[in-house]
Protein backbone atom coordinates (compact mmCIF):
# COMPACT_ATOMS: atom_id res chain seq x y z
CA UNK A 1 0.00 0.00 0.00
CA UNK A 2 0.97 3.50 -0.72
CA UNK A 3 2.58 5.68 1.85
CA UNK A 4 1.59 8.73 -0.11
CA UNK A 5 -1.57 10.69 -0.53
CA UNK A 6 -2.97 13.00 -3.90
CA UNK A 7 -5.01 15.96 -3.49
CA UNK A 8 -6.44 17.47 -6.68
CA UNK A 9 -7.30 21.33 -5.87
CA UNK A 10 -9.59 23.42 -8.12
CA UNK A 11 -10.20 26.94 -7.56
CA UNK A 12 -13.15 28.65 -8.39
CA UNK A 13 -14.73 32.19 -8.49
CA UNK A 14 -18.11 33.51 -7.01
CA UNK A 15 -19.86 32.83 -11.13
CA UNK A 16 -19.00 28.88 -9.85
CA UNK A 17 -16.69 28.73 -12.78
CA UNK A 18 -12.68 28.08 -12.43
CA UNK A 19 -10.94 31.12 -11.28
CA UNK A 20 -9.49 33.05 -14.01
CA UNK A 21 -5.57 32.31 -14.27
CA UNK A 22 -2.61 33.27 -14.04
CA UNK A 23 -3.37 34.36 -10.42
CA UNK A 24 -1.37 34.11 -7.43
CA UNK A 25 -3.06 31.92 -4.88
CA UNK A 26 -0.68 31.19 -1.54
CA UNK A 27 -2.08 27.50 -0.87
CA UNK A 28 -1.07 26.31 2.69
CA UNK A 29 -2.25 22.62 3.15
CA UNK A 30 -1.62 21.20 7.38
CA UNK A 31 -1.91 17.27 7.83
CA UNK A 32 -3.96 16.07 10.45
CA UNK A 33 -0.87 16.34 13.17
CA UNK A 34 -0.64 20.39 12.59
CA UNK A 35 2.19 19.59 10.58
CA UNK A 36 2.31 22.13 7.33
CA UNK A 37 3.48 20.09 4.41
CA UNK A 38 2.75 22.61 1.80
CA UNK A 39 3.06 27.19 2.07
CA UNK A 40 3.77 28.20 -1.64
CA UNK A 41 2.39 30.33 -4.21
CA UNK A 42 0.98 28.67 -7.43
CA UNK A 43 -0.32 30.87 -10.47
CA UNK A 44 -2.67 28.05 -11.93
CA UNK A 45 -6.94 27.49 -10.61
CA UNK A 46 -6.05 23.49 -10.69
CA UNK A 47 -3.77 21.77 -9.07
CA UNK A 48 -2.44 18.31 -8.11
CA UNK A 49 -0.44 18.01 -4.95
CA UNK A 50 1.50 14.15 -4.93
CA UNK A 51 3.14 12.70 -2.10
CA UNK A 52 1.39 14.23 0.77
CA UNK A 53 2.38 11.89 3.72
CA UNK A 54 -0.70 8.77 4.23
CA UNK A 55 -0.87 7.90 7.92
CA UNK A 56 -3.87 5.86 7.98
CA UNK A 57 -5.26 7.62 10.99
CA UNK A 58 -6.28 10.97 11.97
CA UNK A 59 -3.31 12.72 10.41
CA UNK A 60 -4.96 12.15 7.33
CA UNK A 61 -7.68 14.81 7.90
CA UNK A 62 -6.16 17.44 6.19
CA UNK A 63 -6.68 21.11 6.41
CA UNK A 64 -6.72 23.41 3.19
CA UNK A 65 -6.06 27.00 2.70
CA UNK A 66 -6.26 29.09 -0.30
CA UNK A 67 -5.26 33.13 -0.01
CA UNK A 68 -5.63 35.76 -2.84
CA UNK A 69 -4.60 39.61 -2.69
CA UNK A 70 -8.22 41.18 -2.92
CA UNK A 71 -10.34 38.39 -1.83
CA UNK A 72 -11.46 37.05 1.58
CA UNK A 73 -9.24 33.57 2.55
CA UNK A 74 -10.94 30.36 1.73
CA UNK A 75 -10.30 26.69 2.78
CA UNK A 76 -11.79 23.58 4.49
CA UNK A 77 -11.36 20.91 7.22
CA UNK A 78 -11.31 17.81 7.34
CA UNK A 79 -10.54 17.01 3.85
CA UNK A 80 -10.13 13.46 4.26
CA UNK A 81 -6.98 11.84 2.24
CA UNK A 82 -6.71 8.39 0.73
CA UNK A 83 -3.78 5.97 -0.44
CA UNK A 84 -5.73 4.63 -2.95
CA UNK A 85 -7.83 7.47 -4.39
CA UNK A 86 -7.29 11.03 -5.67
CA UNK A 87 -8.98 12.95 -3.27
CA UNK A 88 -10.47 16.34 -5.24
CA UNK A 89 -11.56 19.31 -3.30
CA UNK A 90 -13.29 22.71 -4.65
CA UNK A 91 -12.66 26.06 -3.22
CA UNK A 92 -14.26 29.35 -3.84
CA UNK A 93 -12.54 32.82 -3.79
CA UNK A 94 -15.07 36.04 -3.73
CA UNK A 95 -13.76 39.58 -3.47
CA UNK A 96 -13.35 41.35 -0.09
CA UNK A 97 -16.34 43.23 -1.13
CA UNK A 98 -18.44 41.08 -2.92
CA UNK A 99 -20.89 42.36 -5.57
CA UNK A 100 -24.31 40.24 -6.71
CA UNK A 101 -25.04 39.35 -10.22
CA UNK A 102 -29.21 39.15 -10.94
CA UNK A 103 -29.02 38.39 -14.76
CA UNK A 104 -30.38 35.37 -14.60
CA UNK A 105 -32.63 36.17 -11.32
CA UNK A 106 -35.36 38.58 -13.00
CA UNK A 107 -38.57 38.13 -11.65
CA UNK A 108 -39.94 35.98 -14.59
CA UNK A 109 -37.44 33.37 -13.76
CA UNK A 110 -37.99 33.51 -10.44
CA UNK A 111 -41.96 33.78 -9.87
CA UNK A 112 -41.77 30.71 -12.42
CA UNK A 113 -39.10 28.66 -10.64
CA UNK A 114 -41.16 29.67 -6.93
CA UNK A 115 -44.69 30.26 -7.52
CA UNK A 116 -45.12 31.23 -3.91
CA UNK A 117 -43.27 34.60 -4.23
CA UNK A 118 -45.90 35.77 -5.83
CA UNK A 119 -49.17 34.19 -4.27
CA UNK A 120 -50.67 37.28 -2.44
CA UNK A 121 -50.45 39.59 -6.07
CA UNK A 122 -50.54 39.80 -9.16
CA UNK A 123 -47.69 39.73 -11.37
CA UNK A 124 -47.47 43.37 -11.70
CA UNK A 125 -47.92 44.00 -8.53
CA UNK A 126 -45.45 41.18 -7.15
CA UNK A 127 -42.63 42.37 -9.65
CA UNK A 128 -42.41 45.38 -9.04
CA UNK A 129 -42.07 44.34 -5.14
CA UNK A 130 -39.19 41.77 -6.25
CA UNK A 131 -37.60 44.58 -8.38
CA UNK A 132 -37.28 46.81 -5.62
CA UNK A 133 -35.64 44.69 -3.30
CA UNK A 134 -33.01 44.13 -5.81
CA UNK A 135 -32.49 47.93 -6.28
CA UNK A 136 -32.64 48.36 -2.35
CA UNK A 137 -31.96 45.23 -0.47
CA UNK A 138 -29.62 42.90 -2.51
CA UNK A 139 -28.79 40.71 0.39
CA UNK A 140 -32.04 40.23 1.05
CA UNK A 141 -32.81 38.65 -2.57
CA UNK A 142 -29.83 36.62 -1.93
CA UNK A 143 -30.76 35.27 1.49
CA UNK A 144 -34.04 34.14 0.20
CA UNK A 145 -32.51 32.69 -3.21
CA UNK A 146 -29.64 30.75 -1.09
CA UNK A 147 -32.36 29.16 0.88
CA UNK A 148 -34.65 28.45 -1.85
CA UNK A 149 -31.82 26.71 -3.76
CA UNK A 150 -30.96 24.51 -0.59
CA UNK A 151 -34.11 23.35 0.13
CA UNK A 152 -35.00 22.54 -3.65
CA UNK A 153 -31.72 19.99 -2.47
CA UNK A 154 -33.59 18.11 0.42
CA UNK A 155 -35.70 15.17 -0.42
CA UNK A 156 -38.28 14.42 2.39
CA UNK A 157 -40.31 11.36 1.86
CA UNK A 158 -42.76 13.19 -0.45
CA UNK A 159 -40.96 16.57 -2.54
CA UNK A 160 -38.64 18.94 -1.06
CA UNK A 161 -39.36 21.77 1.67
CA UNK A 162 -40.53 24.15 -1.65
CA UNK A 163 -43.45 21.98 -2.39
CA UNK A 164 -45.10 22.89 1.37
CA UNK A 165 -44.76 26.70 1.30
CA UNK A 166 -47.54 28.71 -0.18
CA UNK A 167 -46.80 32.26 0.67
CA UNK A 168 -43.80 34.83 1.21
CA UNK A 169 -44.86 36.97 4.48
CA UNK A 170 -44.14 39.96 2.82
CA UNK A 171 -45.87 42.47 5.32
CA UNK A 172 -47.58 40.28 7.85
CA UNK A 173 -48.56 41.78 11.42
CA UNK A 174 -46.30 40.57 14.11
CA UNK A 175 -43.87 38.70 11.64
CA UNK A 176 -40.70 39.90 10.11
CA UNK A 177 -40.35 40.92 6.74
CA UNK A 178 -37.58 39.03 4.37
CA UNK A 179 -34.43 39.98 5.48
CA UNK A 180 -30.80 39.70 4.70
CA UNK A 181 -30.48 36.32 7.08
CA UNK A 182 -34.19 34.58 6.91
CA UNK A 183 -37.37 34.93 5.47
CA UNK A 184 -40.94 33.65 7.02
CA UNK A 185 -43.45 31.79 4.69
CA UNK A 186 -47.02 29.87 5.05
CA UNK A 187 -46.21 26.53 4.53
CA UNK A 188 -48.97 23.33 4.73
CA UNK A 189 -48.89 22.08 7.77
CA UNK A 190 -48.07 18.60 6.35
CA UNK A 191 -44.52 20.33 5.96
CA UNK A 192 -43.84 19.88 9.83
CA UNK A 193 -44.78 16.16 9.55
CA UNK A 194 -42.36 15.73 6.69
CA UNK A 195 -39.39 17.20 8.88
CA UNK A 196 -40.52 15.19 12.16
CA UNK A 197 -40.07 12.26 9.64
CA UNK A 198 -37.11 13.03 7.87
CA UNK A 199 -35.50 13.92 11.63
CA UNK A 200 -36.19 10.48 12.43
CA UNK A 201 -34.16 9.31 9.58
CA UNK A 202 -31.58 11.11 10.39
CA UNK A 203 -31.76 13.64 7.87
CA UNK A 204 -32.41 16.86 10.92
CA UNK A 205 -31.39 17.50 14.25
CA UNK A 206 -33.97 18.90 16.51
CA UNK A 207 -33.31 22.78 18.37
CA UNK A 208 -34.02 22.62 22.26
CA UNK A 209 -35.88 25.80 23.26
CA UNK A 210 -35.87 27.16 19.35
CA UNK A 211 -37.71 30.43 21.14
CA UNK A 212 -33.90 31.94 22.90
CA UNK A 213 -33.09 32.07 19.05
CA UNK A 214 -36.39 32.80 17.30
CA UNK A 215 -38.65 34.37 18.94
CA UNK A 216 -42.20 32.86 19.24
CA UNK A 217 -41.10 29.37 17.82
CA UNK A 218 -42.73 26.35 18.90
CA UNK A 219 -40.93 23.50 17.15
CA UNK A 220 -37.36 23.81 15.29
CA UNK A 221 -35.19 21.17 13.35
CA UNK A 222 -31.81 21.84 11.77
CA UNK A 223 -30.18 19.65 8.70
CA UNK A 224 -27.17 17.95 9.38
CA UNK A 225 -25.78 16.54 6.09
CA UNK A 226 -23.37 19.18 6.11
CA UNK A 227 -20.40 20.75 8.13
CA UNK A 228 -21.35 24.25 7.41
CA UNK A 229 -24.51 25.89 5.53
CA UNK A 230 -27.47 23.92 6.72
CA UNK A 231 -30.95 24.39 6.09
CA UNK A 232 -33.21 25.16 9.61
CA UNK A 233 -36.99 25.14 9.63
CA UNK A 234 -38.38 26.55 12.54
CA UNK A 235 -42.06 26.67 13.06
CA UNK A 236 -44.31 28.90 14.77
CA UNK A 237 -47.72 26.82 15.17
CA UNK A 238 -49.18 29.10 17.26
CA UNK A 239 -49.55 31.65 14.21
CA UNK A 240 -52.11 29.55 11.68
CA UNK A 241 -53.92 30.36 8.67
CA UNK A 242 -56.08 29.37 5.05
CA UNK A 243 -54.42 29.33 1.45
CA UNK A 244 -56.59 27.98 -1.00
CA UNK A 245 -58.53 25.78 1.14
CA UNK A 246 -55.09 24.40 2.78
CA UNK A 247 -54.44 24.40 6.66
CA UNK A 248 -50.95 26.62 6.84
CA UNK A 249 -48.57 27.75 10.02
CA UNK A 250 -45.93 29.88 10.04
CA UNK A 251 -42.68 28.45 8.80
CA UNK A 252 -39.09 30.53 9.25
CA UNK A 253 -36.72 29.70 7.31
CA UNK A 254 -32.50 30.45 7.69
CA UNK A 255 -29.35 28.99 7.10
CA UNK A 256 -26.44 28.68 10.10
CA UNK A 257 -22.83 29.14 8.86
CA UNK A 258 -21.86 26.06 11.65
CA UNK A 259 -23.70 22.57 11.92
CA UNK A 260 -23.15 22.84 15.98
CA UNK A 261 -25.13 24.46 18.39
CA UNK A 262 -22.27 25.90 20.11
CA UNK A 263 -20.40 26.57 17.73
CA UNK A 264 -23.14 28.86 15.60
CA UNK A 265 -23.82 30.20 19.40
CA UNK A 266 -20.09 31.22 20.09
CA UNK A 267 -18.93 32.22 16.43
CA UNK A 268 -21.90 32.99 14.71
CA UNK A 269 -24.76 34.57 17.23
CA UNK A 270 -22.71 36.60 19.82
CA UNK A 271 -20.53 38.09 17.38
CA UNK A 272 -23.71 39.28 15.12
CA UNK A 273 -25.38 40.51 18.46
CA UNK A 274 -22.16 42.47 19.66
CA UNK A 275 -21.68 44.10 15.99
CA UNK A 276 -25.63 44.38 14.98
CA UNK A 277 -24.74 42.65 12.16
CA UNK A 278 -26.79 39.20 10.67
CA UNK A 279 -25.54 36.44 8.70
CA UNK A 280 -24.27 37.29 5.44
CA UNK A 281 -25.65 35.77 2.22
CA UNK A 282 -22.32 36.07 0.66
CA UNK A 283 -20.71 33.68 3.36
CA UNK A 284 -23.83 31.09 3.28
CA UNK A 285 -23.34 30.59 -0.71
CA UNK A 286 -19.51 30.00 -0.19
CA UNK A 287 -19.88 27.64 2.04
CA UNK A 288 -22.81 25.73 0.88
CA UNK A 289 -21.42 25.75 -2.59
CA UNK A 290 -18.03 24.36 -1.32
CA UNK A 291 -19.83 21.76 1.44
CA UNK A 292 -22.18 20.65 -1.79
CA UNK A 293 -19.12 20.10 -3.81
CA UNK A 294 -17.49 18.00 -0.91
CA UNK A 295 -20.14 16.19 -0.65
CA UNK A 296 -20.89 15.16 -4.41
CA UNK A 297 -24.37 15.99 -4.72
CA UNK A 298 -25.53 18.77 -7.46
CA UNK A 299 -24.10 22.14 -7.35
CA UNK A 300 -25.92 24.50 -5.11
CA UNK A 301 -26.57 26.79 -7.72
CA UNK A 302 -28.79 29.81 -6.84
CA UNK A 303 -30.41 32.04 -9.55
CA UNK A 304 -27.76 34.96 -8.93
CA UNK A 305 -23.94 35.03 -8.64
CA UNK A 306 -21.33 36.67 -6.70
CA UNK A 307 -19.15 39.21 -8.81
Amino acid sequence: MSETSTLRLRIFDGSRQLFAAPANFLIRIVDGNQKQQVSKFFPNNDLTFTNLPFFDNFGDRYTVLVSLDGHKDAGFFPVKLSNTLITTLDIMMIPNDPGFSFVNARWHAVSAAYPFFASDVDNATGEARYDGLIENSEKVVACMLNLCEAMSQINLQHGTPLDYLKQVCWTVDSIPAPAQDRFFALCDVELFNQVQTAAKAGLFAEENAPQLFHPGATKSWKQIQFGEANVQLTFHQDNTGTINGAECMIVETDIDYFKDIGAHTIFEVIPNALTHSLTNPTEVYVLRWMAGQHSGIPEFAPLYSIT
